[in-house]
């Protein structure tokens, strides 16, 4: 089935109200039965493949009597869900944009990542996400919870039929004392083990390679196997999430162009024992 919208905002909002049903136990279709909807629709919503109105998306928050900020979160994502891309301002709590993230990574079929600096979460030992973690202005608390979600995260990569994993690591990222020597070797040994995994493609691109657009920030490429590909930019306060498509044709140009300059995968590997000595 084809689908009608796949923007970031519209994955939130199914995101935002697959959980406020699950999170009162109720299920699909008891719920569709109660307010009238046929179960086939309420599914697609919670897909983000089909975008209900602003009305019916009031209806599901009224019945489970949700108010304050994550009522009008969801309203306005209902009615913002056609606009293509995203931009949301960072914050230091799990936040709503978290799950629009969350699902982006949740229904894709391959993900693209080139991490300019630091290693991509979704392949960070603990010890080395907790070393990012506490210094990020979080407090402990926070930064526990985006500890156990990050590590929660990583589980795509073993799930029965796992997402298509490819990373490109700039060499920097590999040499940044973000850690202490054990931490920073342990990692190199688990960016090893996980490349050994069929579905992971994992190479290094060199420093010496001089200047490529990728140097002006890390992204990721999220592609799905009925939608458009969604592209994630993150920066320190902020996350952008784009879908129209020139945007991300010039994304999958760029990582194309990457991928070109970026060291062979046996030879990245070989990069990558050496920065865990």
């Amino acid at each position: 089935m084809k689908a009608t919208s796949s923007t970031p905002r519209a994955r939130a909002l199914a995101a935002g109200l697959r959980e406020v049903r699950e999170a009162h136990g109720v299920g699909l279709r008891q719920l569709a039965r109660i307010l009238g909807f046929a179960p086939q629709v309420l599914s697609l919503w919670e897909k983000g493949l089909r975008l209900p109105s602003v009305t019916d998306v009031a209806l599901i928050l009224g019945f489970f009597k949700i108010r304050g900020e994550k009522q009008q979160y969801l309203l306005e994502l209902a009615r913002t869900a056609r606009e293509r891309d995203w931009v949301t301002p960072g914050s230091p709590e799990i936040s709503p944009e978290l799950s629009g993230l969350l699902e982006c990574e949740r229904s894709a079929t391959k993900i693209t990542a080139w991490a300019s600096s630091i290693i991509p979460g979704i392949l960070q030992t603990p010890d080395y996400a907790r070393a990012v973690l506490d210094n990020s202005g979080l407090t402990q608390s926070q930064a526990d919870a985006h500890l156990v979600m990050r590590l929660d995260r990583q589980k795509m990569l073993t799930r029965p039929e796992p997402v298509q994993y490819r990373a490109i690591i700039g060499e920097r990222a590999l040499r940044a004392p973000v850690a202490g020597e054990d931490i920073m070797s342990d990692q190199m040994d688990h960016l090893l083990a996980v490349a050994e995994r069929p579905h992971v493609s994992l190479r290094v691109l060199p420093t010496e390679t001089g200047y490529h657009p990728g140097l002006l920030g890390s992204f990721f490429l999220y592609e799905y196997e009925d939608t458009p590909p969604i592209a994630l930019l993150e920066h320190a306060y902020s996350s952008a999430f784009l879908h129209a498509d020139d945007h991300i044709r010039s994304y999958l140009r760029l990582a194309k162009v990457l991928a070109e300059r970026a060291l062979s995968e046996a030879a990245s590997r070989t990069v990558i024992a050496e920065a865990a000595k």
